[in-house]
């Protein structure tokens, strides 16, 4: 007889862990992907049109950006063998960097891993135990997470709230060495964007350094897709750290920041997630390289992003379904509680429909949601019909 084991002294905790988050309707499952990133995808072998990613311009399996993925394997290979400080540093890095600083219509820009690591490492490489972080109630998790990292005081201000942020600043900065905002240039759970001219403002103001992320407006929002600062007004330059994706519009992967040289310089020399870090692969870069290309020669796709995020919106409103403050490609669609915004996601995907129910903490509590997105490759008959499913599903359920 084989003699019997204990199990595993993290799989006891791990139990009653799991236990607790199926209790609250919080367990996250993975679904099995087949096919590129595209308007449609199989999901756990059926079809089912895709409104939950965020390839927005469709270049992820688009042919340029293919062939040159193919050609950054084969003259460089497929791993970029260290970091950027000792041997990883590429010349196609490089030229990507530039390139995007030339895009920007700033001085630098820095590539990074994925934009979670880039937050949690500028942000204590900028602030830390004498300082101030001033940052909005609905930050993405890297921008909070990179808060506490710092070490820095932390003081939220309610979401989008200008006069909030400017009464906190006039109360609290004299207290502290040097403070930074950190904010979202558009907020990925509910496609608002924000008011950034107002941000700059006091920045200036306050002597507050300004952090940007806009890792879902890179390519898709302001002038040639320059981002929301650009959006609304605000020249590149008064935006002292602009945080963006190559993983998402562009359809790559990784992150960059852009702005001053100096600043550039200064992380690369403290930003432990740089420093510490395998530089990217080089099919990735090349691919970001022809993705920033066709962006640039082909505006239509973000025109058509723009109009499709504007038409299934109208479509939602047309059914009496609310999208809150979305004016971009990302709508929300609130339910509440947890329990019936998945029973509302598993229903829409049985009928072809592939959306995500996005709930605590990604969000507040009690504002469970089906977060949508939409490509620059959906009909209107994709949105309309999307539209009218849910709909008609919610009033079955």
């Amino acid at each position: 007889m084989s003699e019997r084991h204990p199990p595993p002294r993290v799989d006891v905790f791990a139990d009653a862990a799991l236990a607790n988050i199926r209790s609250r309707q919080r367990e996250r499952n993975l679904r099995t992907i087949d096919g590129p990133a595209s308007s449609s995808q199989q999901v756990n072998r059926h079809a089912a049109l895709q409104f939950c990613g965020s390839n927005y311009l469709d270049l992820a399996h688009h042919p340029e950006v293919v062939a040159a993925a193919a050609r950054g394997a084969q003259d460089w290979g497929c791993a970029s063998g260290g970091s950027r400080l000792i041997n990883g540093n590429l010349r196609c890095h490089e030229q990507l960097e530039a390139e995007l600083a030339d895009y920007l219509g700033t001085e630098a820009a820095l590539v990074f891993g994925p934009g979670y690591m880039a937050n949690v490492g500028i942000i204590p490489a900028l602030v830390d135990t004498e300082d101030l972080i001033v940052s909005d109630a609905l930050s993405h998790a890297s921008l909070i997470d990179g808060c506490q990292l710092s070490r820095a005081s932390v003081q939220v201000f309610p979401h989008n709230d200008v006069a909030a942020l400017q009464s906190l600043l006039q109360r609290e900065r004299g207290r502290y060495r040097r403070a930074l905002l950190a904010v979202d240039g558009l907020y990925s759970m509910d496609g608002d964007i924000a008011p950034l001219g107002e941000f700059v403002d006091i920045a200036e103001r306050y002597d507050v350094m300004l952090l940007v992320d806009d890792t879902h407006a890179t390519g898709t929002v302001g002038d040639d897709g320059r981002g929301s600062a650009v959006h609304r007004g605000v020249a590149p330059q008064r935006v002292d750290i602009q945080l963006g994706s190559l993983a998402k519009a562009l359809g790559s992967y990784g992150s960059f920041v852009a702005g001053s040289r100096t600043m550039c310089e200064l992380l690369i020399n403290t930003c432990r997630s740089f420093i510490f870090s395998c530089a990217l692969p080089p099919p990735q870069v090349e691919a970001a390289r022809a993705a920033l290309k066709i962006m640039r020669r082909e505006p239509w796709r973000r025109d058509q992003l723009q109009h499709n995020g504007d038409h299934l919106r109208q479509a939602l409103h047309a059914h009496g379904i609310g999208t809150g403050q979305s004016s971009t490609h990302i709508l929300p669609v609130i339910v509440g509680g947890n329990e019936a915004t998945m029973q509302l996601c598993e229903s829409l995907l049985q009928q072809g429909y592939f959306t995500q129910g996005i709930r605590y903490p990604s969000v507040p509590d009690g504002t469970a949601r089906l977060r949508l997105t939409v490509m620059s490759s959906h009909t209107e008959q994709d949105l309309d019909s999307l539209a009218g499913a849910i709909a008609e599903t919610m009033q079955k359920e």
